[in-house]
């Protein structure tokens, strides 16, 4: 297919596209004049990916960049390039800079790691994203006064094992390890939102349940 139709079936503007193209986002399609090239079902699930990434999940054109590298990186096991790939998105904010606060987190978090057994998260925590994210999280908590012990983490800590099981097997749909790593990446953008607007809704389910019928009855 050519330029125009590519925008077609993938909703994204040819300016747009031809500048995924200039910033490596996008392999060159096979060149067929000196002006014009041809695209393929592979250009479009590209695509699809980087409009995920960017346009859905906000992650940087730099860090998208990584993340489409670390896919076509043929050194790595599929594990570490699923890894290399989901570690390349944003994973929330910094450390405060209080150190004292963070130490303590880091503690706590080694704590519950080892509570659940997560030996290979333990082994990966100096270089996980998320191992950082989560550190910084309960540091904010413990620094404002909000519950955050081993106890109070753990049920979000086994209630996020049943959604990682629940992802890997979304992924494993798809036949192709590429693909796969692909789907990883872009359902990781995609669900996260589900995820927080479910939880709120489930919240406000709860609180019916467990006050609104008493106000009711009064």
């Amino acid at each position: 297919m050519r330029l125009a139709e590519l925008s077609r079936r993938s909703g994204i503007p040819t300016a747009t596209i031809k500048y995924y193209l200039r910033e490596g986002l996008l392999p060159p399609g096979r060149r067929v004049t000196a002006t014009q090239a041809e695209y393929d079902d592979a250009h479009l699930q590209r695509l699809r990916l980087v409009r995920a990434l960017i346009q859905v999940g906000g992650v940087p054109v730099a860090s998208a960049r990584e993340v489409l590298t670390a896919l076509e990186d043929d050194s790595l096991d599929h594990n570490s390039r699923l890894g290399t790939a989901v570690w390349a998105l944003p994973h929330g904010p910094e450390p405060s800079g209080d150190e004292v606060f963070q130490e303590r987190a880091g503690r706590t978090v080694d704590a519950l790691l080892a509570r659940l057994g997560w030996n290979s998260a333990r082994e990966y925590a100096a270089e996980s994203p998320a191992h950082r994210m989560l550190v910084t999280a309960v540091a904010a908590l413990a620094r404002l006064g909000y519950p955050c012990t081993v106890e109070d983490l753990a049920p979000y800590a086994r209630a996020g094992h049943q959604l990682a099981v629940t992802d890997l097997d979304l992924i494993e749909r798809y036949e192709s390890a590429d693909e796969q790593l692909e789907a990883a990446v872009a359902l990781t953008v995609l669900y996260e939102p589900v995820l927080l607007a479910l939880r709120r809704i489930a919240q406000a389910q709860e609180s019916h349940r467990r006050y609104g019928q008493r106000s009711t009855e009064e």
